[in-house]
C-alpha cells in the first residue's frame, strides 16, 4: 500500500513541478537570475496538462486502493497531502496568466 502512496506523492510532485514551470522563470527573473534559459520551459509547458492528468489519476487510484484495503485511516494524511499538492498544481496552471502578470508588476 505504501507503494501506491509513493506513486501518488511522485505524481503530485511532478504535477507541482509542471504547474510551477511557467511561474518559476518569472520569479527567477525577478530575483535577477537572467532569462536565457526560458526556452527550456516552453517544452515542459506543452506537456503540463498530460502530466497533471496522470498525477490526478495516480492520486485517485491511491485513494481507491486505500479505500478497498481499509487503509484510509492509516494513510489519510499522506493521501490528503498528495491530493492538496495536485490541486495546488491545477490552481497554478489555471491561474498562470494572473500570477505572471502579478510578477511582472513586481519588476
Amino acid at each position: 500500500m505504501r507503494g501506491f502512496l509513493g506513486l501518488s506523492f511522485a505524481g503530485s510532485l511532478s504535477a507541482l513541478g509542471v504547474g510551477a514551470c511557467c511561474v518559476l522563470p518569472m520569479t527567477m527573473m525577478l530575483l535577477g537570475l537572467g532569462g536565457n534559459w526560458l526556452a527550456v520551459f516552453g517544452q515542459i509547458a506543452a506537456l503540463s496538462y498530460y502530466v497533471l492528468a496522470a498525477s490526478t489519476v495516480l492520486v485517485a487510484v491511491a485513494w481507491l486502493v486505500a479505500y478497498r484495503r481499509n487503509a484510509v485511516r492509516h494513510l489519510k494524511w499522506g493521501l490528503a497531502a498528495s491530493t492538496a499538492m495536485t490541486a495546488l498544481a491545477w490552481v497554478v496552471v489555471f491561474n498562470e496568466a494572473r500570477i505572471n502578470e502579478f510578477l511582472i508588476q513586481q519588476m
